[in-house]
């Protein structure tokens, strides 16, 4: 079956319209293809060469230092650190990991702006062209939507990143008329709901099945507007502060709305939460898979549609990922998160105050398919085993020596699903929106709305998810001696119980996935948890000693000051001092 994201197509440009919008400096222009009248160049195959142009942007304008999984933005987290031989490589990283000595100059951050722009400025393109297509095309109501859609995930990405961003919803707007949007035109509230406008169009029109994987459903728009429904009702509406102001009780309903079961009928929880991280086509756009960006190898091309963004990811390990660069590894306290208790269940206030012992200590078996430790195998292979060595810490443990799971394949694999080009690369999807998180979401409101049993009901659905995780493992205990043990949750809780109960089950779920900094921002906690994280974490990477998070700052980034230059005056920066 087709996967929409692997093809490309060189987009045209016709006199009907002006089919471009971009970032200031980094325009996405379509040349045209000789001198075509509008009745030649409005065509159904015209429009689905563009709509493809788009999807295809999504992949092709993202890299190793810039990925759109986020995870290069995710080392400002609890979750990680930075990675790779020490402070110097990737410098501008280890700024955001630390939040000392960023700058509104740094490439990194002008980089991110650039790609995203760039992929709204494909879709607007291919909007501007389905809207002047003739209605014979059959389907133009449900290729506007997809475009939508893709259009609402650039629009998220940035706003989650930077807060007040321009939002270019004409898609017929000149290069004169894009310089003349404000960053500060919608308030932060106004902000989301500019993406759910365009996420309520694709909803209403998306089918629930497609043919081609990659193109989205109608459950696919639902679990992003529950997401952004989500983000919405934290609200950060104070222009001096990002601090949450308030949670609304109408926005949470929307989450209870669009994570409605009957939504999801064509999806549920994999048997096995390791099948969601896994290459082979026979686990690939699974059953938790809501919608994924698609990758593939043996395309007809040299290096296939790779994934290239986790190629920094994998370890340098001597005879087999020669050049692995070692970077986001994972950090001791989110290894803390996961030992529990004489229960079975997550040591809520107490997980930091003693390291996990993986000889003495009970663990959430989430732990092992997760973070890769010393003496236990890499990607569950026994001819790679792990130790406190280099192989497994360019830094020499200056970042410690756990290494990434759910992002690595096996090296066995090394020439089939694991390939090196300039760096490596897998034909790995990378899953945006898992079942796993429709549940997270709904618990989360629940909790909020002060219907505890409800979130705890789904929180128990994921830890019985968790304790049947074994099949890479199952042999662990007796050969490792590791010890599994996990419970659901008995009994009742309180509305503040519950909801710190749901905050620590998506963590322990979604670790490593790139959720957990916009998570912390999204609760407001960004400062609390992150000044404490690094306190604790001194004694396991020494280049926190300078670290500390800023409220009212930190949150985000700066808006980069080339876009500042060039916007005519009408980019306003982001508070905090930039």
């Amino acid at each position: 079956m087709k996967k929409i994201f692997n093809i490309l197509c060189i987009g045209l440009c016709c006199s009907a319209a002006t089919l471009f919008t971009s970032c200031n400096d980094f325009l996405d222009k379509h040349q045209p293809q000789g001198v075509l009248s509008d009745e030649q160049v409005k065509t159904s195959e015209n429009a689905e060469a563009l709509v493809i142009s788009a999807y295809a942007i999504f992949t092709s304008a993202e890299d190793i230092n810039s990925s759109f999984s986020m995870w290069n933005f995710d080392v400002r987290s609890d979750d990680a650190y930075k990675g790779g031989n020490g402070q110097n490589d990737g410098d501008v990283f280890h700024q955001l990991e630390v939040q000392q000595g960023v700058l509104t100059s740094n490439w990194n951050i002008n980089d991110m702006w650039q790609r995203l722009y760039k992929c709204l400025s494909r879709c607007n393109t291919a909007i501007a062209l389905l809207n002047v297509t003739g209605d014979n095309f059959k389907m133009k109501d449900q290729r506007l939507a997809e475009m939508k859609f893709l259009r609402a995930y650039a629009h998220f990405l940035l706003k989650r990143l930077y807060k007040n961003i321009p939002f270019v919803m004409d898609e017929n707007l000149t290069y004169e008329g894009y310089n003349e949007l404000s960053n500060t035109e919608y308030t932060n509230d106004e902000g989301w709901q500019l993406i759910i406008d365009d996420l309520m169009e694709a909803y209403k029109t998306l089918p629930e099945v497609q043919a081609d994987k990659g193109r989205p459903t109608r459950a696919a728009a639902a679990a992003f507007l529950a997401k952004v429904y989500l983000y919405k009702a934290y609200h950060q509406d104070d222009a001096k502060s990002h601090k949450v102001t308030s949670i609304d009780r109408a926005d949470l309903e929307k989450v209870i709305e669009f994570t409605n079961p009957s939504l999801y009928a064509n999806y549920g929880l994999e048997d096995d939460i390791h099948n969601n991280f896994r290459p082979e086509e026979k686990y690939e756009n699974g059953i938790e898979s809501i919608w994924a960006i698609q990758y593939s190898r043996n395309d007809g091309s040299t290096y296939g549609n790779l994934n290239w963004s986790y190629g920094l990811i994998p370890p340098n390990i001597p005879g087999a990922t020669d050049g692995g660069c070692d970077f986001y590894k994972p950090s001791q306290n989110l290894v803390n998160a996961y030992h529990t208790g004489a229960d079975g269940l997550p040591l809520l206030d107490t997980f930091n105050d003693k390291d996990y012992d993986k000889s003495a200590d009970n663990a959430d078996p989430r732990l092992f398919l997760t973070v890769g430790m010393p003496g236990l195998p890499y990607m569950f292979n026994p001819n790679f085993m792990m130790d406190e060595t280099s192989i497994w810490s360019r830094s020499n443990g200056t970042y410690g020596y756990y290494v990434s799971l759910k992002h690595n394949v096996d090296p066995a694999l090394i020439g089939t699903y694991l390939i090196k080009g300039s760096y490596w690369a897998s034909s790995m999807n990378r899953i945006v929106f898992r079942y796993a998180d429709v549940l997270l979401m709904r618990a989360e409101a629940y909790a909020q709305l002060g219907q505890t049993a409800q979130a705890i009901a789904l929180v128990n659905q994921l830890r019985s998810r968790a304790a049947t995780s074994t099949q890479m493992i199952s042999d662990y205990p007796s050969k490792y001696g590791v010890k599994f043990y996990i419970r659901n949750y008995n009994g009742s809780y309180d509305k503040d119980k519950t909801i710190k109960i749901v905050k620590m089950e998506r963590r322990l779920e979604m670790g490593m996935e790139s959720e957990r900094f916009f998570d912390l921002v999204r609760w407001g906690e960004a400062a609390q948890v992150l000044n404490k994280y690094f306190a604790e974490e001194i004694p396991h990477c020494s280049l926190y000693t300078t670290a500390h998070f800023t409220a009212d700052k930190d949150e985000y980034l700066p808006i980069p000051l080339s876009q500042v230059a060039a916007s005519n005056g009408h980019y306003t920066q982001n508070i905090g001092g930039w």
